[in-house]
């Protein structure tokens, strides 16, 4: 069983794991989505995880030494937005931009060819940097002059369009987007009350 499965069946979310277990969301972030090998972790990692799930580190690694590769590599992008929305409001601005920087998080989806996410990610960093004052990180600047081929709206625009007949919901969201979101085609406009 993956760490995915475990915190499935045990209905707790990636967010409350790096909470209570003190292991970092960005790390956890990456074991769940396969970008880090839980097999390669630290054995205070692994312990602190097994801990809170109420499972033995063997159970936790058992699939990844037996090579069965169960973990997804990607996940929907709506779900992704979810997440880092999330991780903002659990973590607050600034430990979350700390975190997301100091993992390079953005860098990496950008080498996999994730660019929805990594545009999104840097475009969450971009914003909140701008709400808090504080300068852009530099390490970033050629990403920013890239942007998506075609616009990402969110499903419920997209609903809302077809339910009313009428296309220019579409691209009302774009235009009246979060700047940081609009510069790479992505239709944003609430970052901050999720449920």
């Amino acid at each position: 069983m993956n760490i995915n499965e475990i915190l499935k069946e045990k209905g707790m979310t990636k967010y409350r794991l790096a909470v209570l277990s003190g292991v970092p969301h960005a790390t956890l972030n990456n074991i769940c989505s396969g970008q880090a090998k839980i097999e390669k972790c630290s054995a205070e990692t692994l312990y602190k995880l097994a801990q809170v799930l109420d499972v033995t580190i063997e159970d936790l690694i058992v699939d990844a030494v037996k090579g069965v590769d169960t973990v997804p590599k990607t996940i929907p992008f709506e779900l992704f937005k979810s997440n880092v929305c999330h991780r903002v409001k659990d973590c607050g601005d600034i430990p979350f931009i700390v975190e997301t920087l100091k993992s390079d998080e953005i860098r990496s989806y950008y080498n996999q060819k994730q660019y929805p996410q990594a545009f999104y990610l840097l475009a969450m960093v971009d914003y909140l940097s701008r709400e808090n004052d504080l300068p852009l990180c530099s390490a970033y600047s050629d990403m920013r002059k890239q942007k998506l081929v075609k616009p990402i709206y969110p499903q419920s625009v997209i609903a809302m369009a077809k339910v009313m007949d009428d296309d220019t919901v579409i691209t009302e969201s774009l235009d009246n987007a979060i700047p940081e979101f609009r510069r790479f085609n992505i239709a944003e406009n609430e970052v901050r009350y999720v449920i």
